[in-house]
């Protein structure tokens, strides 16, 4: 099938919320992906921070079809393996010492809401206030979007939940005066994604660590885009020497696969028990045995300092690209999760890396979102930036 043919019954049968679309990727390999007419695109944006690991990784592959050959699905009312497993490898990596698996990162964020709250609850404090950042983004549903510190994305929606506020990021006397006595969690991004590209000050993110502790407030991370790798560790607040209490996880986890996932403390976890929350599909076995796979090669000897090096390579081959084109303003990011600002919107420059068969996206208007598979290559980025270079020249 061709991409008229396949574009012809999305606009036919698909509710379009998301404008435009006017390419149909059929094929994808490594760093490479290819349309409905055979040709090639390097992709550095990777499904939005998503394929981390490359299309159709052979590990990951491989995981899936033997699982999906063994056991596809089978009610959260009994044990599986792949689920099972998974969590044991994830707790054995980080702080948290229990999970809670999804389908997504907005169903992620719900839960770790519905966790903070239900903790206080059980406790026999009513603390339901949470804390959430200005340019930020949590998700689609109703909870995550409320919780989503972007106007924006409130229009037509309202009333939104109630009990959730914003302050400015990285601003610690706006965060103090916020902390009312019913404040029970603290919800950031370590780096805001849709909202630029944000890096969090490593000084305010220990301040909001220690104000947490201080009020017995929880705090809550939101890696489903800054986590996974991203950053040349497993997860962004590794970074900053910092540890939350609840954190989210999505997008990179399964290399692909839909997938969520909450983890947290003991303490914490006590404030879930038996029929306070579920999901059909969390914990699906094809899923976990995908993440399983995934978090394993990203746990390969070398594979993480190598993102840590080529993000490096990348940041500072952008500002060589800054000093000579006067409508970048800021090249920000750590690892490879990069952000290009520019005076003008970025569709147009996005339109025109697209034609040079480079794909990278938005993170706002005025922003230049790269977020590649994390095995790129020096060669790689060189191509990007002098195409780039190429066509902000041309602009």
């Amino acid at each position: 099938m061709k991409t008229d043919e396949i574009k012809s019954l999305t606009e036919a049968h698909i509710i379009n919320t998301y404008g435009a679309r006017n390419i149909a990727f059929v094929r994808g390999k490594g760093t490479s992906l290819w349309d409905a007419e055979g040709n090639e695109y390097l992709d550095f944006f990777g499904g939005i921070a998503v394929t981390a690991l490359g299309h159709c990784h052979p590990k990951v592959t491989d995981a899936i079809t033997k699982q999906a050959a063994t056991l596809v699905h089978v009610s959260n009312l009994y044990l599986t393996q792949p689920c099972a497993e998974l969590a044991d490898l994830l707790s054995k990596h980080s702080f948290a010492d229990r999970w809670f698996f999804s389908n997504c990162g907005a169903t992620a964020i719900e839960a770790s809401i519905k966790l903070a709250r239900r903790y206080w609850s059980q406790q026999g404090t009513l603390k339901p206030t949470i804390i959430s950042m200005q340019q930020s983004f949590h998700g689609r549903t109703m909870a995550a979007i409320t919780a989503t510190g972007q106007p924006k994305y409130h229009e037509g929606f309202a009333p939104m939940l109630p009990g959730i506020v914003h302050v400015p990021f990285n601003d610690h006397a706006a965060l103090m005066k916020a902390l009312t006595d019913d404040v029970g969690a603290v919800l950031l991004e370590p780096i805001q994604g849709e909202g630029g590209i944000r890096v969090v000050d490593t000084e305010y993110i220990k301040s909001v660590r220690a104000l947490c502790d201080a009020r017995n407030i929880l705090l809550i991370f939101d890696e489903i885009q800054c986590g996974m790798g991203r950053t040349g560790t497993l997860f962004a607040h590794e970074q900053f020497g910092v540890t939350p209490d609840i954190i989210t996880l999505a997008k990179a986890l399964a290399n692909g696969m839909p997938i969520g996932a909450m983890g947290c403390t003991e303490k914490v976890a006590s404030g879930f028990s038996v029929g306070s929350h579920a999901s059909t599909f969390g914990g699906n076995p094809v899923c976990t045995a995908a993440a399983k796979a995934t978090v394993e090669a990203m746990l390969e000897p070398g594979f993480l300092d190598n993102v840590k090096k080529v993000g490096a390579y990348f940041i500072e081959k952008l500002n060589g690209l800054k000093s000579r084109h006067a409508n970048i303003v800021e090249v920000r990011g750590n690892g490879l999760l990069i952000g290009v600002e520019m005076k003008e919107p970025v569709a147009p420059v996005i339109a025109k890396m697209l034609e040079a068969r480079i794909v990278c996206g938005p993170a706002g208007p005025n922003v230049l979102r790269f977020a590649p598979p994390l095995i790129i290559t020096n060669g790689q980025v060189d191509h990007v930036v002098a195409t780039l270079d190429k066509v902000l020249g041309a602009s």
